[in-house]
Parts: structure tokens; sequence; C-alpha cells
């Protein structure tokens, strides 16, 4: 390698592999200095430090270099000094050994400590960036699938836990891999569903933490454009960008799009007592929401730190990270956490009109990527059902809190639940938006799991260090009588029945369902419902229970394979929820016939859909009670001159509880039907 080093350019930002070697660029508004440190191992001192002009390697705010005779796999760090004047939001500290904020790949030694505190005398220990070229991988063709919400069911993932255990069948390097994700693929195709949304793969500080613990989850980002080394079975530098790319490209040729749990609100700096990992050490008042004059970070996360989205470099940073995602690593849509933040300014007060959201939505480049909000933030902004844009689609925690409700037979429950099952007209339909806009779940990472739903009345996270202080006490869950695991053959098969009723209620619901992975399989946390810094058997898929129910599994697998058929049956006519409602032609019915029961002490409801192409009708009787009720039928003669078929009955025993095809299901010859106590059964007639 030369030590003779050249000006470099400004454009473009983080570490650029050119002819000739590579050009490196950052971004810093206030610093004085700014030095480039290359080193030859991730646990040793710098080889080389290269100290960048504030002239001749600066272009605006931007500093820059090229260093000829080097190239991919290269590790380097920056040094940066400049003001150090906590009191006015500037925390420059030339000691400090920061992460290129648009570092491209990640290395973390052995000996890294988040909470190391000697400044400048721990070059080992640092996290460090590494050169990567992205144009020499082999895409084999690969292209986003951009297929239309109207056909996608989202499947919820952490890519650790769905194959870290040693029952997964997946060898012992690949387990909790990218790798080892590929090696279940055919499960994944096998359940049916069309999309896999992980949680975050963005490179994040796993000791963010409690001591003794690890942050399992991910929502913890240092760097925006790596993706997570520790989710490789390959050790070499460049090894986990290749790897995601293999799995990105396996899910593609299956049909199975990827979507990335994003987390653009925050960082693992903390607050004014976290580390300065990169941002900080950069231009903290340019990353940041800054409160009290700069002194105190602005919280809107529950984490320490509020990422400033809509200021200029903050807002350029996420575009561009969000672009290098789709364009270099085909990722097919976004889901982004706490997504509310996005619309906050300076000062914390939400934006008409965020310029971050707006720019991510009118993006040429971005029009067929999927982009999902978790529409609301942990400082009390709420905004499912209004939150900004023409094609965002919403997270829709009221879909999981009515729905829980409903089905454990709380009071004052039914009016809203009927609106959550036909898309939640009532918070969507003003926007005159397709049916798709609500992301309907009933369990997701953050909280219970569905098996643990139905068996606990309380949170049981003991094992967090926190003195069960943490996670929510507002589960809406109910332990069918015995706390946790029992033996008592009566109270399990309430509570396989209650599971198969949220799954049937959630995947015959208008919008588009997200199921979390394990579910179909009753994966429990043994009540935890905050396990982000559990990584053991506590969070990992234990792959014996699909052996333990395989009812369930079947039964999840010929839902989805029935609502697949409804949907490809259809045209895509790009209609509103409300003019789709409308066309449906739905009667609402209570016991009787048209005479839905909508006081506050109603558990049950029932109603006749028509398909959009009016091929078939579906009839819904949902019994919450505690009793079995008969409902009375409408004529399926009426409808297509056939009679009812029975395709879902959740009281009965597996096989007979769903049909797995249409043809199979029995015929109903009656002009009412009993449904059991807590089962739903869903009847269907078609032209033949």
């Amino acid at each position: 390698m030369s030590t003779t080093a050249l000006p470099g350019t400004a454009f473009p930002l983080g570490a650029t592999v050119m002819p000739g070697g590579v050009n490196f660029s950052v971004f810093s508004k206030n610093a004085d200095s700014i030095e480039l440190l290359l080193f030859d191992a991730e646990n040793g001192e710098p080889s080389h430090k290269f100290v960048l002009h504030p002239i001749k390697n600066r272009t605006y705010h931007y500093w820059h270099i090229f260093i000829p005779d080097i190239g991919p796999g290269q590790i380097y760090a920056y040094q940066v000094d400049g003001p150090n004047r906590p009191e006015i939001g500037m925390r420059f500290d030339g000691s400090r050994i920061l992460l290129d904020p648009y570092g491209k790949a990640v290395v973390v030694p052995k000996s890294y400590d988040r909470f190391d505190r000697r400044p400048g005398e721990n070059f080992s220990g640092a996290m460090k960036s590494v050169v990567f070229d992205p144009r020499t991988y082999d895409r084999e063709g690969d292209k986003p699938l951009n297929q239309p919400f109207a056909r996608t069911i989202i499947y919820e993932a952490h890519v650790r836990g769905f194959t870290a255990n040693p029952n997964s069948g997946v060898a012992s390097p690949k387990r909790g891999t990218y790798a080892g994700l590929i090696e279940k693929i055919p499960y994944l195709k096998e359940l049916g569903i069309t999309a896999v949304e992980l949680l975050p793969i963005l490179h994040f500080d796993e000791q963010d933490a409690p001591r003794g613990l690890r942050n399992y989850w991910g929502y913890s980002p240092v760097s925006f454009f790596a993706p997570h080394p520790m989710y490789s079975f390959r050790k070499d530098r460049l090894g986990p960008a290749d790897e995601f790319r293999d799995m990105v490209k396996a899910l593609h040729k299956a049909g199975i799009e990827i979507i990335l749990d994003v987390v653009y609100n925050h960082t693992a700096e903390g607050n004014e007592k976290g580390p300065t990992l990169s941002f900080k050490g950069f231009e903290n008042g340019s990353y940041y929401l800054m409160e009290n004059h700069g002194s105190r970070y602005a919280d809107y996360s529950g984490t320490g730190n509020t990422l400033d989205a809509n200021s200029p470099f903050a807002r350029r940073m996420i575009i561009d990270s969000i672009r290098y995602w789709v364009e270099e690593m085909h990722v097919d849509g976004f889901r982004f956490d706490l997504a509310s933040i996005l619309a906050r300014d300076e000062n914390g007060n939400p934006l008409k009109n965020p310029a971050i959201l707006w720019d991510l939505e009118t993006d040429p480049e971005l029009s067929n990527v999927k982009l999902i909000a978790e529409a609301w933030d942990a400082a009390g902004m709420y905004q499912v059902g209004t939150f900004i844009g023409d094609s965002w689609k919403e997270w829709n925690g009221k879909f999981r809190d009515d729905v829980r409700s409903f089905l454990k037979a709380d009071r004052l429950t039914v009016r809203n639940f009927v609106e959550r099952l036909l898309g939640s007209p009532d918070l969507y339909g003003h926007e005159e938006r397709e049916p798709e806009q609500s992301i309907n779940f009933v369990t997701c990472h953050d909280g219970f799991t569905l098996n643990d739903l139905v068996s606990y009345d309380g949170k049981h996270n003991e094992s967090n260090g926190e003195e069960n202080r943490d996670g929510t006490n507002d589960n809406l869950s109910w332990n069918c009588g015995v706390e946790g695991a029992t033996e008592d053959p009566e109270i399990n098969e309430l509570r396989n029945r209650q599971i198969k009723n949220f799954l049937t209620v959630l995947l015959l619901a208008t919008g588009t369902p997200m199921i979390t992975m394990g579910d179909e399989m009753r994966r429990t946390q043994n009540g935890n419902n905050n396990a982000y810094c559990q990584d053991n058997e506590i969070s990992w898929l234990d792959w014996s229970l699909l052996r333990k129910h395989q009812d369930l599994f079947r039964f999840v697998q010929s839902l989805i394979s029935g609502r697949k058929r409804a949907t490809s049956s259809e045209q895509d006519p790009r209609v509103s929820l409300n003019q789709y409602l409308k066309m449906a032609q739905i009667e609402w019915h209570g016991t009787k016939l048209n005479q839905p029961d909508l006081n506050p002490d109603s558990h049950s409801t029932a109603l006749t859909i028509r398909s959009f192409s009016g091929r078939f009708a579906i009839h819904l009787m949902i019994n919450a009670y505690w009793g079995p009720l008969t409902f009375e039928l409408p004529s399926a003669q009426g409808l297509f001159q056939n009679d009812w078929k029975r395709w879902i009955d959740t009281a009965l025993k597996s096989p007979e509880d769903i049909c797995s095809s249409w043809d199979e299901a029995c015929t109903v010859g009656q002009n009412s039907y009993i449904v059991q106590p807590r089962s739903t059964v869903a009847l269907l007639t078609r032209i033949q």
C-alpha cells in the first residue's frame, strides 16, 4: 500500500472502491480534525494513520481522502476531534474510535466492550468498518418480486432464533445464520407464506442489554448499511454481506419476498451517559434530537435517544440506506420501527408533512417497495389510521387488541371486533385506500407468543433481570383456567381451540395478515413477554413442537392455502376498502338471521360475504361465549343454487377441524348450525 494519499472526492459517502484504491468520505460540520485509521486485523493497533487536511481534504461539510493500493476487506475507522461542549450538544472526542456511518461492513473484535470507558486506550476492542464492494457479487438474475399486498402473507421471524436450536436440523456452523434460514426455505414454502419479515439485521450492538445478557431482538442499531455479522457462519470480513444476499436470492427463487424490520428512530449510543460509537463523535447535533439547548437527548423511543430523521443529513442517510438495501441487496420491503418518530420535527412536535416520509413514498426508485409503518412511538404519538402518505401500510395495533378482547369474551367488544374483521373501515375508510392497508396481527415479537396468550394471565419476565418490572402489563390474555403449562387435557384442548380461533380470524379478516414465527406450532417463551435480551431456548424456535402440534401446523397450512385460493380467483381491481365492502354484499347476523347482536354483553357474531368475483360466498360464525349457540343459516340455494359446505369448525378434532380442499368439505344439510363454546365455523358455497 502506498503511504501517499490523494485528496479524494466528497461523493459518494462511505468507503468506495475505485480504480487504483478506495475513496473515503464522511460528514462533519463542526469537526476541527479527522484521522482515518487503517488496520491489518480487527483486534490490533492501526497500521496507518492519515490526517485529513481541513482545506485539501474537505469540501463544504464533507471530509474525504483517496488511499491507493487498497481494496475490499480493508479494516478502517476514524478519530474525530473538535469542540467538546456537551452543554450545547457538541461531544467531539479525538480519542474515540468511530465506525463510518456509511460503512457497508463491520467487524466486532472478541474483546469489544460497550462499557469500556478508556478513551483511546483500546484500539483492539473497538468495532471497526470494512471496505466492501457490492458490485462483485453474482446476482444470477435475481430481482425483487414485487408481489401485490392483496396476495401477501407475512411471517415475522428472527434470523438467529429461527434455526439456533440444535433440534432445528441445521448443522452446527450454520445454526442461527442467514445460511441456516436458507435451509428452512422448504418449510416456509410448505407453510405457504409469501413474505418473511426479519427482525433487525442492520448491524446492532449486542451488548446494549443488562450485563450478563445480550440484545437479541436487534433494536439497537450502530450501522444502517451493514448486515449484522453475527448472523453469518462465514468468518471472513465480507462474508456476512454475501451470505445475506445468498439468502435473499434463495428466498426469491422460492417465490418468497424479504421485508426488513428497520430502526431509523434511535441508535445504540443511548443518552449522555451512553457510549460514543459513531454518530455522536462525528456530528452529534445533526443526528439526534436534543433538548435543553443541546445538553440532553430527547427520548421518544424509550431507549435514551432519538434520531432527528427530518434534519437534512440524517434524512439523507436514511434515504441512502433504504436505497442501498433495495438496489444492492434486493430487499422487497421494510417495516419501520416506531415510525411515528419520523413524523416529529426538531422540537419533537408532529409535522403535518414530514419530509422523510414523503421522500420515501415519492422516490421513483422505491415505487415498488413495500413500506410498512409501526404507526406509534414510545412517547404517546399514535397514528394508526392517520399515518402520513398514500402508499404506507400500517401495523394495526387495534386489530391485535380488539381481536384478543373479543375472543377472551370481554364486554363491550363486539362492535370493534366487527370493524377489525372488515379491514377496519372505521380507521381507514376515510382515506379511500386499498383493503390491504391494515397489517393485521394478533402477536408479534413484542409480547406473548400465541401459545402464551392462551396460557398466561400475567407476564413472567424474571429472567430479564429487572424483577418482572419490564414488559407490558396489558396483555389481554387468558390462561384458560391454569397459569402456564399443564397436563390437563381439557385445558389443553381449549387452548388449542382458542389458538385456531385467533388464526382463523387473522387469516380470514380483510387486510394483510402477519403470523409470528412458531405460532403455527405453539412456540412458548414460558410467559416472557419482553424477551429482547434472551438469546437462548426462551426465544429460539423449538422444532420438536412441529411434531407435537402437527395438527395445528396442518390447520394453519390449510387456512393459508384457502386464503390463497380465494385471492388467486379474484381480480386485482385496485378498488378502495369502501368499494370492496360494498361489492362484497356483506350481510350481518347474530344467532338469528339479519339480526346482529351488538349489545355490550354480546360474545358472538356472524356474517355472510360474497367474493369480489362473485364465484363463492363464505358464512362465518364466531362464538366467544362459554356455551354452545345455535346459529340460523341463510339459504345457500338462494346464493348459488348449492348447499353450504363446512370448511372450518375449530371445535372439531383434526383433521375434521378444517378441510384441506373445498371439494372435500362436508355438506351442511340443515338451516341451522350449533357452534360449540369458544369456537369458529366457516361455511362455503360456490359456483361449480
